[in-house]
C-alpha cells in the first residue's frame, strides 16, 4: 500500500475495475493519494480482516468497498475498522445490483456502512463522498470541492442558456 494513501478502494473481484475506475480519476483529478485492492470478502476472508485491521495505522481515513452479488464486502471491513466504510453496490446478473444494493444497506446497527446507488454513478459519487469527509479536516481538498461545483454550475447554466436559446431560434 503507498504510504501516504488517504482513501483505500477494494474491490472484491476484477470484474469490478471497468465500474470503479473513474473514481481512480477523481482522486487524481484532486491530488488525493489512493489505493486500490481485489480483495474478496467470502474468498480470501483472513486478507479483508487485516487490511481493514491494518488501515487505519496506515494512514487510510476512508475506505470504498466495491462488491456485487451478496456485496459483504463493505460489512466485514467496517467490522474490523472504525474508518468511514463507502458501500458501492455491482451491477451483475441475475438482479442487477439489487441485490448487492440491498446486502449493502441491510447493516446490522453499531457497524455502519454508508451506500450509494450501483455501479460506474456509485463510484463516482463515493469517490466524492470519500473526498466531502476528508475535507471535514483538509482545507485544500474542500476548497477543490468547492470550485468543482461552481464548475459544476457553469456547465448547467450554458447547457440552459443553449437551450433557451435553440428554441428561441427554432433550432429544436
Amino acid at each position: 500500500m503507498p504510504e501516504n494513501a488517504k482513501i483505500a478502494v477494494i474491490m472484491g473481484s476484477k470484474s469490478d475495475l471497468s465500474s470503479v475506475k473513474d473514481s481512480f480519476d477523481i482522486f487524481r483529478k484532486f491530488d488525493v493519494p489512493f489505493t486500490a485492492r481485489i480483495i474478496s470478502a467470502h474468498r480470501s476472508p483472513e486478507e479483508a480482516a487485516n487490511f481493514a485491521r491494518g488501515a487505519e495505522t496506515s494512514g487510510i481515513k476512508v475506505i470504498i468497498c466495491a462488491a456485487g452479488m451478496a456485496a459483504h464486502l463493505g460489512g466485514v471491513i467496517a467490522a474490523h475498522t472504525v474508518l468511514p466504510v463507502i458501500g458501492l453496490p455491482m451491477a451483475c446478473e441475475p438482479f442487477n445490483g439489487l441485490d448487492a444494493l440491498l446486502s449493502t444497506v441491510q447493516m446490522p446497527p453499531g457497524i455502519p456502512v454508508a451506500s450509494v446507488t450501483v455501479g460506474k454513478a456509485g463510484a463516482k459519487n463515493a469517490a466524492f463522498f470519500a473526498l466531502a469527509i476528508l475535507a471535514l479536516s483538509e482545507k485544500a481538498i474542500a476548497e477543490k470541492l468547492k470550485e468543482f461545483r461552481k464548475e459544476q454550475l457553469e456547465a448547467i447554466r450554458k447547457a440552459d442558456s443553449e437551450l433557451q436559446e435553440s428554441l428561441k431560434n427554432g433550432s429544436i
